[in-house]
């Protein structure tokens, strides 16, 4: 069987997944286990001294900050032992690994040869070494010299017609002080084409939460778990997601809190915790972390959350004055009468089964939160990469409007960011639709004049691919191939375009399917020193409760021939721009401490940033939500109740909903290893998990090859040699991993209002393929 590249990435044959091997799934997360693979990683890649001196600096103050998750660390009581989780580690063994590309390592490896390479095969292979430059119509890359690619790049944007033919992708590894000077060259450059990994993951958060609260953030800080009543962790799987959320979700319990889990799947991390750093858990004792699991259908959270805001609105009935917060509601909100009358209007029975939840459950739900006001929810993608991603958060606020569990002590919002500074990207004005006054900054304080039209978000960007409208695409980190839905119409904009440019750490697959020319700039890693002039630099990130700390690398680079990303943007700069700049570019590539200056003169929230930076810890960026202190896009200080319509899911007989999903091996499109041992599937990611009647109704048998396809829109999209794995999941619901899947979904297939691709809900057909595991 022939298949292209893009349209299956490294797709098995019927032989290869005779490897797979399934055991019973886990109920608890982390443990000795969990050590031992991230020792074994580290040890692998980066040797024993290497490595432990890396994890022992890792999360630390004055140390680096892991380039996994955003999770944030602790404010004081930070372990001695060990600051970091077991992904953290995998995904350290990946930068500090002694393994590098050089010139010789492309001159022997052809583009194509590489392309057939699984993403685990082409991850591994080691740290580029060198910038490397992919000429039009050859088959090797070949070296350049730093010099020649940004003459090369700059030849290109100088000569389109405009500067939106270009686009200019951010993922959420670039630091501060990177993102801001990208951002500044972008927009003198003349164009907001800034699409970024936030488009993918969590913009329904911002669009929601700016627009009713006045901050696309969270409320919360990690001291909050600590003093909180109930937590509610929505679409999330902290287990493999945000390892280190477990140990503050321990703590929490301990100090009394209760925990209600909602997902789709049982998930091993919601449900228990062997701490390995204490005695209890190196012993084999488990916290158990979910009171109340609530095992919802795909997409039925908004379904679930309007069932136990009915049942609370009875328990208020029945007790006045005592579960609603009216005080708070009076004082902060509006559109509390139309909300109460759509709630009156609303069946428990009919909630109950569009969420999937028996009313049971959703009682229970209620009991536990009538008589509590101090609640967290939390959430990620499990929530914001639906249709309704905007909405359903709209309703999570509805919920903590009801009980006054915002802007106090232990109560308030928690989206979990799943990359290191993805929220700092945004902070640095990293977006294609900036606001009037930033630009207005910008103007005033480096005196040019700011492109003031809307630029194109991810979707938009892999449209205007494919329209023509873009010839130059240059992406700051990630592997946007990768991450980014419909596969294949991605991979054909990749190749209409004139240039590609991507700044990374090691080979991606986005590196093998490029435009007529393709470059590839080698960069430092967060573990990285990053020495300027003889002078050692530390760089800032933003984690996902909107503290800001330094990050200062600690190991020798690879390679001598690497810059960091804010030389490159300094010197594509003055390569592009060249006279005609009004900015100080050599200033900044020379000091990351010019750059903190001119932030804090353009970002709200950063004054003295180059003092409090230095303090250890950093310090907490203004967030008035946080302290009860709102500001609604169309109601000033008061917070707006919103009535929102339920999902109407209709699929055909031979139709099923699939969510796609991470491994425990892999961060984002980063693929460790092929063993998903909390969910027992061992040596194969090309899986997909059914509930066992529906597998009986389809007549597909366990270990059965099936192809998954759709035709939403008219197009078919196929992606084969999936292997059945009967799981614990709600009936017409599957779930596969990505990227192996994003192929299945449309690129039109979007959420209202935020353009958030639908990842998490994606209607496909599944047939049987010719060969059978026995």
């Amino acid at each position: 069987m022939v298949r292209k590249v893009e349209d299956q990435p490294a797709a098995e044959n019927p032989e290869k997944l005779l490897d797979l091997k399934v055991t019973d799934p886990k109920t608890w997360a982390a443990g000795i286990p969990a050590v031992a693979a991230a020792m074994d990683d580290v040890l692998k890649e980066a040797g024993p001294v290497r490595g432990l001196e890396a994890l022992f600096h890792m999360n630390k103050k004055g140390g680096f900050d892991c380039s996994g998750c955003a999770w944030p660390d602790p404010d004081d009581d930070r372990s001695p032992i060990a600051e970091y989780c077991e992904n953290g580690a995998k995904a350290l063994a990946e930068e500090a690994t002694t393994k590098k590309l050089t010139a010789e390592f492309f001159a022997q490896n052809a583009v194509a040869d590489l392309a057939k390479l699984n993403d685990l095969e082409i991850g591994k292979k080691g740290r580029i070494a060198e910038p490397v430059y992919l000429p039009k119509g050859g088959t090797h890359y070949q070296p350049i010299s730093w010099d020649d690619a940004f003459k090369k790049i700059a030849q290109h944007l100088n000569d389109l017609k405009s500067p939106d033919e270009a686009a200019f992708y951010t993922s959420g590894r670039t630091s501060n002080e990177a993102s801001f000077t990208y951002q500044l060259f972008i927009r003198e450059f003349g164009t907001n084409n800034l699409p970024d990994c936030s488009n993918m993951c969590h913009e329904s958060t911002s669009v929601a939460l700016a627009e009713a609260i006045g901050i696309g953030k969270g409320t919360v800080t990690l001291n909050d778990f600590y003093e909180t009543d109930v937590i509610i962790i929505m679409g999330q799987n902290p287990g493999t997601n945000h390892p280190r959320m477990l140990t503050a979700l321990e703590k929490a319990k301990d100090k009394g809190s209760k925990i209600i889990a909602v997902n789709p799947l049982m998930e091993a991390g919601l449900m228990g915790f062997k701490n390995p750093q204490k005695v209890r858990g190196v012993l084999g004792i488990t916290t158990q972390l979910a009171d109340l699991y609530l095992q919802v259908k795909i997409n039925g959270d908004m379904a679930l959350l309007k069932g136990i805001e009915k049942l609370l609105y009875e328990a208020e009935l029945a007790d006045p004055g005592n579960v609603f917060d009216h005080e708070f509601i009076k004082n902060n909100t509006v559109g509390y009468v139309d909300f109460l009358h759509q709630l009156k209007e609303q069946n428990i029975d009919e909630l109950a089964m569009a969420a999937g939840v028996p009313v049971a459950q959703l009682q229970e739900a209620a009991d536990m939160l009538k008589n509590k006001k101090r609640i967290i929810i939390c959430w990620a993608m499990g929530i914001t990469q639906h249709e309704n991603g905007v909405a359903t958060i709209n309703e999570i606020l509805n919920l903590t409007l009801l009980k006054g569990a915002i802007g106090k002590p232990g109560a308030g919002l928690c989206p979990v960011r799943g990359h290191s500074n993805v929220q700092g990207n945004r902070t640095m004005m990293i977006w294609d639709k900036p606001k009037p006054e930033q630009l207005d900054k910008l103007k005033q304080v480096f005196g040019f004049e700011p492109p003031r039209r809307h630029g194109y978000d991810v979707v938009e960007t892999i449209t205007a691919m494919n329209e023509g409208k873009l010839k130059v695409f240059f992406a700051m980190g990630g592997n946007f191939l990768s991450a980014t839905p419909d596969t294949t119409y991605t991979a054909e904009g990749m190749r209409k375009m004139k240039l590609t440019v991507n700044v990374s750490t090691k080979l991606n697959r986005s590196h093998l399917v490029h435009g007529e020319e393709a470059l590839i700039l080698p960069t430092l890693s967060r573990s990285d020193k990053d020495v300027v002039n003889g002078e050692p630099q530390f760089i800032s990130c933003e984690n996902s409760m909107g503290v800001m700390q330094m990050s200062k690398g600690i190991l020798d680079p690879v390679a001598d021939n690497l810059l960091n990303e804010n030389q490159i943007v300094c010197r594509l700069a003055k390569a592009t721009i060249g006279h005609r700049t009004v900015i100080d570019w050599h200033k900044y590539e020379t000091s990351y401490d010019a750059v903190r200056d001119d932030i804090e003169k353009v970002i709200p929230g950063f004054d003295d940033y180059n003092k409090r930076i230095r303090e250890p810890g950093g310090f907490y960026l203004p967030n008035a939500a946080r302290l009860g202190q709102f500001k609604s896009e169309k109601f000033g200080d008061k917070v707006a109740f919103t009535i929102n319509e339920l999902p109407d899911h209709q699929l055909a007989a031979d139709e099923y909903m699939m969510t796609t999903i991470r491994s425990h091996d892999q961060f984002n499109t980063t693929i460790y290893g092929l063993d998903d041992r909390y969910r027992g599937i061992h040596n194969e990611r090309r899986v997909i998990f059914m509930n066992r009647k529906d597998m009986r109704l389809a007549g597909f048998g366990e270990g059965e090859l099936v192809d998954l396809f759709n035709n939403y829109g008219g197009k078919e999209r196929v992606a084969r040699l999936f292997v059945v794995v009967p799981y614990h999941i709600p009936e017409r619901n599957t779930a596969t991993y990505y990227p192996e899947t994003n192929v299945l979904v449309p690129i039109d297939s979007v959420a209202k209002r935020s353009n958030t691709p639908t990842s998490k809900l994606v209607v496909i057909k599944i047939r049987k393929h010719s060969a059978h595991l026995s």
